[in-house]
């Protein structure tokens, strides 16, 4: 059974995906995210300032992005959320897991990872 931390932490970790996606990166941060914590993003300097600023310029190359959440899975401080990017109308399209880490009430930690969804797969059944 699932206790109600970790149900607030599932909630905070798709509310936080969604602002991002929404373009509102800094509310995202602000409400979401101890800034004294760390990313694994490979593609970013370390530190939370370095992958916000990395958000924002997303937002402003992809503003008609759009995060269909598909899985959310939570236990103890740690929440995985699986979802669908599509970063521009008609592709390119990303399979991707967020993975964060709770203190309190603050993303902590964060990893990513994404894959290309393929336009031509011999799986019928899709990444999805």
């Amino acid at each position: 059974m699932m206790d109600d931390k970790t149900q607030a932490h599932k909630v905070a970790a798709v509310q936080f995906l969604q602002l991002v996606i929404a373009g509102r990166v800094d509310d995202a941060y602000a409400k979401y995210v101890d800034m004294r914590g760390q990313h694994h993003n490979p593609y970013f300097a370390a530190g939370f300032a370095a992958l916000q600023v990395g958000m924002r310029e997303n937002h402003v190359q992809f503003p008609h992005k759009t995060l269909s959440v598909k899985n959310v899975i939570g236990e103890g401080d740690l929440v995985a959320v699986h979802s669908h990017v599509v970063l521009s109308p008609g592709g390119p399209d990303v399979a991707a897991v967020h993975l964060f880490r709770f203190n309190a009430d603050k993303i902590v930690e964060l990893w990513d990872v994404g894959q290309a969804v393929p336009g031509d797969s011999p799986n019928e059944q899709g990444m999805f």
